[in-house]
């Protein structure tokens, strides 16, 4: 099979690198891919926003399966041109990614069909929010309702900081268009979690659950980012709590998509709060997370391709999809001054010295300047580890950073903590840590 792969982030160069372990592929393209990718793939420059040139493009070789990465392109219906040109799409169609792409959306499917989530209120008028987040003590969360580059929402400390927030997203319009509307919800306590699941319209096939790290400092300090590092799978996801979020969540999403018009087929992912009271969902999205894609996949035993195929041909109750019992963790090394402005074009090096099979460098932020792979983005690197506990998973990553070097690369030290595992046997990288502390930027 000719398969196209949408999208330059770590967790597209994460789907190539499954899809090209499948025996089903022949040829791999990527649109427009990264210097990581094209180790592996054909990269073609083509502009995400461009649909006409990338159908064109997919009739021109013969694509046979196109996996869409980003929430834009899903979102702004890249799915629906492709399958009216003819080639089959793992990904949901626009009005599916609805789902993501307005929070407001997502929050009355979930009143609709039951789905247990927080309290909230959407609101188009500034001071209106404002007043209601006063009214909370500023006990809230603050979402942008759109696309927001997974940096829409706000978690303030106090009536004063949410007041501000709202501003942030309103009225100075940080994320552009996506905070005309907000959503205003109530703060949840508990432990966070990713959960995805493979989707075939009807029925579902839960992924390992992984921990994502939004925060860009140590000890979950600072903004908000794309995601600082995850692992895979987390402790407190047993099966019978797997069982629960399927039954009360992944389950009555599906069902209540389809009852809407709307089916979803590709990949459903639910951020989850694990309270008290239960799992709550902070949010859907629908596309695989990022970084959580980097150690689920490389715990998938199965064969990708035939469980996006199976997703497309409605067919994924017959699929079994077996997974590993080993661990994975991964770490961002990111541009210093990530989630803010930062510099690009700068070299990296190391990046050949890392060997151990089971340690992957999945590439995010880079491209290539006559030969040398260079920064692009803020964040530049994934580095996993794979291994038979988190205490050695952890170990492999941050040995890896090691040996891994760019001018004002930053990341966190403490990516498994929340696993249980001890400081001091996850990393000897403490020469550069301090550009983790930064408070300037």
């Amino acid at each position: 099979m000719n398969i196209l792969v949408i999208g330059s982030g770590g967790r597209e160069h994460t789907l190539c690198w499954a899809l090209k372990k499948s025996r089903h592929t022949e040829e791999l393209y990527a649109i427009p891919g990264n210097a990581g990718m094209a180790r592996i793939a054909s990269c073609v420059n083509i502009r995400l926003a461009d649909f006409g040139a990338i159908c064109a493009f997919a009739r021109e070789r013969k694509i046979d399966l196109v996996v869409i990465g980003p929430e834009v392109p899903l979102v702004g219906g890249l799915t629906d041109a492709l399958s009216d040109a003819g080639v089959r799409v793992f990904g949901p169609t626009r009005k599916a990614a609805a789902i993501e792409g307005s929070k407001a959306f997502a929050k009355d499917l979930m009143r609709r069909y039951n789905i247990p989530t927080a309290p909230y209120r959407v609101f188009t008028d500034s001071a209106e929010a404002i007043k209601f987040a006063r009214e909370q003590d500023g006990q809230v969360v603050i979402k942008a309702d759109g696309l927001a580059a997974g940096k829409g929402v706000l978690l303030p400390e106090s009536a004063d900081d949410a007041a501000a927030a709202i501003q942030k997203v309103m009225v100075e319009r940080a994320f552009g268009e996506a905070g005309s509307k907000i959503l205003v919800e109530q703060c949840l306590a508990g432990e966070e979690v990713s959960v995805m699941a493979f989707a075939d319209g009807r029925t579902y096939s839960m992924m390992i659950a992984a921990r994502d790290h939004k925060r860009v400092f140590d000890a979950d300090r600072g903004p908000n980012t794309g995601g600082m590092g995850a692992y895979a799978p987390t402790r407190i996801m047993d099966p019978e709590i797997m069982e629960l979020v399927g039954s009360t969540v992944i389950g009555p999403a599906i069902d209540g998509m389809r009852q809407d018009g709307c089916p979803f087929t590709g990949c459903l992912y639910a951020g989850l709060m694990m309270t008290d009271d239960g799992p709550r969902v902070l949010e859907f999205n629908c596309r695989f997370g990022d970084p959580e894609t980097q150690v689920v996949l490389p715990l998938l035993q199965s064969d990708l391709v035939e469980i996006m195929m199976s997703c497309i041909e409605g067919e994924l109750d017959l699929e079994q999809v077996q997974w590993s019992d080993e661990i994975a963790v991964c770490v961002i090394l990111a541009s210093r001054g990530y989630p803010g402005k930062y510099d690009k074009g700068i070299p990296i090096t190391g990046l050949d010295s890392v060997t151990d099979p089971d340690t992957y460098i999945f590439h995010a932020g880079t491209t290539l300047d006559e030969g040398q792979v260079v920064t692009s983005g803020g964040r530049v690197l994934g580095i996993t580890g794979v291994a038979g506990s988190y205490e050695r998973a952890v170990a492999k990553a941050y040995e890896a950073i090691d040996k891994v070097r760019f001018k004002g690369m930053q990341y966190r030290s403490d990516i498994g903590y929340k696993a249980g595992v001890d400081r001091k046997a996850r990393t000897r990288s403490r020469g550069r840590m301090h550009y983790t502390r930064r408070r300037d930027y």
